[in-house]
């Protein structure tokens, strides 16, 4: 067993665990963040995102000694008090039907829209292509993440 310090959502936390222990584990068992989930263990679905260091990642398959940086999970997106703006589109497009896929969503979707504040339909679809929603709630996602895009313009001209 090793030990580990890791910044995760601005507070730094001290963990006991096997090298190999998947980020995922960490996160859920030992610090009882559980928005982040477990779908299918080998980084194909998307549900366990998360952000490190501002990137998507796939916590499922990161180990903890490989974390370096600022984990971001979907406890921590929103910087302050409210909803993220994704959240908050998410909400008004009512996006989730059982609901297992969002907080990966959503965390991918943040990274999109950090890196293009005004994604087309094929930027969205491209980048949020290894999120599965088993709903089949793709339409209502796009129109989400276009709708949280309209919210980071308005708040960057400072008309929010």
């Amino acid at each position: 067993m090793s030990s580990y310090t890791l910044k995760i959502n601005k507070q730094t936390f001290q963990i006991d665990a096997e090298p190999d222990t998947p980020l995922l584990w960490v996160l859920r068992d030992r610090l009882q963040l559980t928005g982040t989930k477990f779908g299918c263990g080998i980084a194909q679905c998307g549900a366990c995102t998360v952000h490190l260091n501002g990137v998507p990642i796939r916590s499922c398959v990161t180990p903890v000694s490989s974390v370096s940086g600022e984990v971001t999970t979907i406890e921590g997106l929103s910087s302050g008090s409210g909803l993220h703006p994704l959240q908050q589109a998410w909400v008004e497009h009512d996006v989730p039907q059982c609901g297992y896929c969002q907080a990966g969503q959503i965390m991918t979707a943040a990274a999109l829209l950090a890196d293009n504040a005004s994604p087309s339909d094929d930027d969205i679809d491209r980048a949020l292509a290894g999120n599965f929603c088993r709903c089949g709630t793709y339409i209502r996602i796009r129109e989400a993440v276009h709708t949280a895009a309209t919210y980071y313009n308005a708040a960057a001209e400072g008309s929010l």
